[in-house]
């Protein structure tokens, strides 16, 4: 069921998908709309189905969060009736918003973000709309020393907080095993797996087997195989709030503060290329940070709807 107030808007449109955590969805609405473009934005809240009647309770709770929430130009929240899990939810919805928008901006229940975000979105949205090398645009950044420039550019795509243009969306492929195959023949195989601080490719392959379901790990192998860049912030704009244990797909770990100081804008145009030194320096940090690294990149990447790695009893 889908419920819409307000009037449309210039700006790119918010989706953002929740499912049963209220109180992170009241947090991430709050962020959100302390942003000064919020007004001027419209937002639309994907509001997943119980999973069990264990989770019925939680999910109304969750969606009366939606309901209220205040700021934007316009909002419009769509009720699931069952449960499609957050890869099909996140795939649909996003492709949804660019049958009629050039661009959208993509948020989860479990993201703060500074006040700054929106702009930076929009004005990088804006800055590199016709360049076709550019897919995406993120508004985390790892926890690296603050010694990189205003923003820089990765190969790949990335999932906390995140933006594409139509243009973009089109070049993400669903397919794992077609995707795998297409890694497994590129020479650039060790850089897809972040010159080794992280195993990307196993967990693609995981995703072939059906051993997990990430739409996140499909999206950055397709800007990857694509040879597409993602432009990053210096310092991260958004933080996770779902470290504690609570969602469906998020793993006991510390939380990953936003950084204090604000991003400068108005942003520059920066030369569209991958940079070396941030590649570098953000390998290195996971590497010298494991296992702290690993659980984070694993709630970044894995994103698990419905089915998990198996466990020993």
């Amino acid at each position: 069921m889908i419920y819409a107030r307000g009037v449309s808007s210039d700006h790119a449109p918010v989706v953002l998908f929740a499912y049963r955590r209220p109180d992170h969805l009241k947090q991430a609405l709050a962020s959100l709309s302390a942003n000064p473009a919020a007004k001027d934005t419209s937002l639309t809240i994907y509001c997943d189905g119980p999973k069990t009647p264990a989770d019925t309770q939680l999910v109304e709770q969750t969606r009366v969060i939606a309901h209220s929430a205040q700021g934007f130009k316009e909002v419009t929240v769509v009720e699931r009736a069952e449960n499609m899990g957050l890869a099909e939810s996140v795939i649909s919805g996003v492709t949804k918003a660019l049958e009629t928008s050039e661009n959208v901006i993509v948020m989860e229940d479990d993201l703060v973000v500074s006040m700054d975000f929106l702009d930076y979105m929009n004005q990088a949205l804006e800055l590199y709309q016709d360049n076709d090398q550019v897919i995406s645009i993120h508004g985390y950044m790892y926890a690296v020393p603050p010694i990189l420039p205003q923003t820089v550019f990765l190969r790949g795509a990335d999932c906390w907080g995140w933006a594409t243009w139509r243009r973009g969306w089109e070049l993400f492929e669903p397919d794992s095993k077609k995707l795998l195959k297409e890694l497994d023949k590129s020479p650039d195989r060790s850089l897809f797996d972040f010159n080794g601080a992280f195993p990307y490719r196993q967990m693609l392959k995981d995703q072939a087997m059906g051993t997990i379901d990430s739409w996140a790990i499909r999206w950055y192998a397709s800007a990857f195989l694509n040879n597409k860049l993602t432009l990053y912030p210096g310092r991260s704009l958004v933080e996770n709030i779902g470290q504690e244990g609570s969602g469906t797909h998020s793993e006991s770990a510390a939380s990953h503060e936003v950084l204090s100081n604000p991003i400068s804008l108005p942003l520059m145009r920066i030369e569209v290329r991958e940079s070396r030194d941030a590649r570098l320096i953000i390998s290195q940090t996971l590497l010298e940070s494991r296992p702290i690294s690993t659980n984070l990149l694993k709630r970044i990447h894995l994103r698990v709807s419905n089915r998990k790695r198996p466990t020993k009893s």
